[in-house]
């Protein structure tokens, strides 16, 4: 009980570093295998690929791009550098350790990545070493769904929210562009940290029941309805450019938000 009011207290502190990570794989099954594992936070980005021992599915690689040829991995018809998949899981937890124990921030991450994440770690004895690295995991797709309740969105997808909300669109499904662009989604949304603590888990409690909404405050004041225009142009944005390790500027950084909701 004390290591677990540890972590909430540790994930609700304003001061921690998020760091946003996703996974791009064969398939959805869950026998599936890491293709490319990707992390971002602030400037610093971490992108690693890794050739599967299984089969990609043919439906992940037409979304995807990637293929494999003779024990190659190619990414739209590129080769790329790849590593053992240990190598990409031990990089991946000294990326975490640089950062002093941040949250793993993810889109669906709590159902899909992280128990492919789970699986890659305890097959190489690296789960504890994980857990040590980190503060816990936050999934923004029951966040998204809990902070725009009652908006009238229709999907949640990361790149479906990313349009909405921030108001860009990008090249979904690359690990390194999706967790780039939920950075900058996650700045949008500013979730109060009782919303972060609501959704917060460790890869021992993914399995467990995911905790239910609050229900959605009523609004005072007539609102306009529903679906007339974009979110994002209820928002006003504040983005500060970031500098990345070369001096490139990245254009991810912290945004802050103004929601009227239409209302008068």
């Amino acid at each position: 009980m004390e290591n677990e009011n540890n972590r909430l207290v540790v994930a609700t502190s304003p001061a921690r570093s998020l760091v946003f990570f996703d996974l791009e794989t064969t398939g959805l099954g869950q026998s599936c295998e890491i293709v490319q594992l990707a992390a971002v936070s602030g400037g610093h980005s971490l992108n690693l690929y890794t050739v599967p021992r299984c089969r990609m599915q043919r439906g992940a690689a037409k979304v995807t791009g990637f293929r494999v040829w003779r024990h190659r991995l190619y990414h739209h018809r590129c080769p790329v550098l790849t590593n053992s998949l240990k190598e990409v899981l031990v990089s991946f937890i000294a990326f975490l350790r640089m950062l002093d124990r941040p949250i793993v921030v993810g889109h669906n991450i709590r159902r899909f990545d992280c128990p492919v994440l789970a699986r890659g770690l305890d097959e190489f004895d690296l789960k504890a070493e994980f857990q040590f690295a980190v503060s816990g995991c936050l999934d923004t797709l029951p966040l998204a769904r809990e902070i725009l309740k009652g908006r009238g969105l229709q999907s949640f997808r990361q790149e479906n929210l990313v349009r909405i909300v921030v108001g860009i669109s990008y090249e979904a499904h690359d690990a390194l562009e999706d967790v780039r662009a939920l950075q900058r989604l996650y700045g949008a949304l500013r979730p109060t940290p009782e919303q972060v603590l609501r959704q917060s888990f460790t890869l021992d409690t993914m399995a467990e029941p995911a905790p239910k909404q609050p229900p959605a405050a009523k609004a005072k004041g007539s609102c306009r309805a529903t679906g007339q225009w974009p979110l994002w142009k209820n928002f006003k944005q504040e983005v500060k450019v970031t500098e990345g390790p070369k001096g490139d500027t990245t254009g991810q950084g912290d945004a802050t938000l103004i929601m009227d909701n239409g209302c008068k």
